[in-house]
């Protein structure tokens, strides 16, 4: 893929917005700070008898009660549920509470979902919006990077099952994506060095002239610099819209945003859910797959060594988990990109361009030999 054709000079304004124009289904990404009880940010979107905040025991206790205050200017009943905090709970008894509350609340086809959280309470929430009543709306209100820049925006949702991440789900578009970088304030470092990882894979994929950019700014990007965190949201999002526009439903292009997530979803369902976060996976599994473009002649070693370098100054691992090569294997064959059990890997081909291209079994073990603890 070649550069996007996006304008990438830094911004900065009070607020922000990145469109997809999905037709019937378009809608906005609005980034910026006190977005959560600014009234303007949720106009236009539809009044209903019931909606239903969906939130997880951490976050719920900071945002929950500003959200639905000025929620409930549209809504005759907004009511709360508190899911338990965790990539290990992103399954379906989760799943059914939300079910159970939307019942239990009486929600009709009419009802708005809000999915106040990170990446699994918006991939929850989007899922339950999809199935209850044969699909209602939804609203992703993502309070962590990697959600900000990744998994709200794009309509992908769903559950992992114990041999497979994320291989139980539905596309089902959000009606607008409210970023509030005032959220990221209460997120732990661990959780903000993740969510780079989904921020770096834009630039190896799609872009250079961003990749450079982080190189100069992953440090004030750390630091949580106003400027460097509104223009790398910002072009984060730019970049996953033009690409979801092209493929919404993922038959080609969009697979390319997957850069590192065969490895790196390996990585999660072997070690169990929750040992590593996704972005800590996704941050190792780009190294990985950057190794396994190097040895199937497609980019130069020095190049994956300047993504190393980047990984690891956003604080993210970059040698994998002692799973064994076997193990590796089995788990990357109910990888969502496999067909007819061939492993397909997203794998760079020239800096700022991607492909999916199948690789044979003995490259892919030298990598895993190469980049996992002994």
């Amino acid at each position: 893929m070649s550069p996007l054709d996006i304008d990438p000079t830094p911004q900065s304004s009070a607020r922000e917005r990145v469109r997809l124009d999905l037709g019937p289904q378009s809608y906005d990404v609005l980034i910026g700070r006190g977005l959560l009880e600014d009234p303007a940010s949720w106009e236009g979107l539809p009044n209903s008898a019931t909606a239903l905040v969906v939130s997880n025991t951490t976050v719920a206790p900071l945002y929950a009660a500003r959200l639905e205050a000025v929620l409930r200017a549209r809504h005759r009943q907004v009511l709360r549920l508190e899911l338990p905090d965790g990539e290990s709970h992103k399954d379906w008894a989760s799943l059914n509470l939300v079910f159970d509350a939307l019942l239990a609340g009486q929600a009709d086809r009419k009802t708005v979902l809000y999915a106040l959280g990170g990446g699994v309470v918006g991939d929850m929430t989007g899922f339950a919006a999809a199935c209850y009543m044969r699909g209602v709306a939804f609203v992703q209100v993502p309070t962590t990077l990697l959600a900000q820049v990744d998994s709200s925006v794009g309509g992908k949702t769903g559950i992992n099952h114990p041999l497979g991440k994320n291989m139980v789900g539905a596309f089902h578009q959000p009606l607008r994506v409210v970023a509030d970088l005032d959220t990221l304030a209460s997120l732990p470092p661990r959780e903000f060095s993740a969510g780079l990882a989904e921020i770096i894979k834009y630039g190896p994929i799609a872009d250079m002239v961003f990749f450079d950019w982080l190189e100069a700014n992953i440090d004030a990007l750390l630091a949580h610099d106003d400027r460097a965190l509104r223009h790398a949201i910002r072009r984060s999002c730019e970049i996953k819209a033009q690409v979801v526009q092209l493929d919404e439903r993922e038959s080609g292009l969009r697979a390319i945003l997957n850069f590192g997530h065969t490895f790196g979803h390996a990585i999660e369902a072997g070690l169990g859910y929750g040992e590593w976060l996704h972005g800590e996976a996704v941050g190792c599994g780009m190294v990985m797959a950057g190794e396994l473009s190097v040895r199937l002649g497609l980019v130069e070693a020095g190049f994956v060594e300047r993504l190393r370098r980047l990984v690891q100054r956003a604080r993210l691992p970059t040698i994998g988990p002692a799973l064994g090569t076997r193990r590796y294997m089995e788990l990357m064959q109910v990888d969502k990109k496999a067909e007819a059990g061939e492993v397909r890997f997203v794998v760079i081909d020239g800096p700022g361009r991607a492909r999916m291209a199948p690789a044979p079994q003995a490259l892919v073990a030298e990598v895993l030999t190469a980049c996992t603890a002994p």
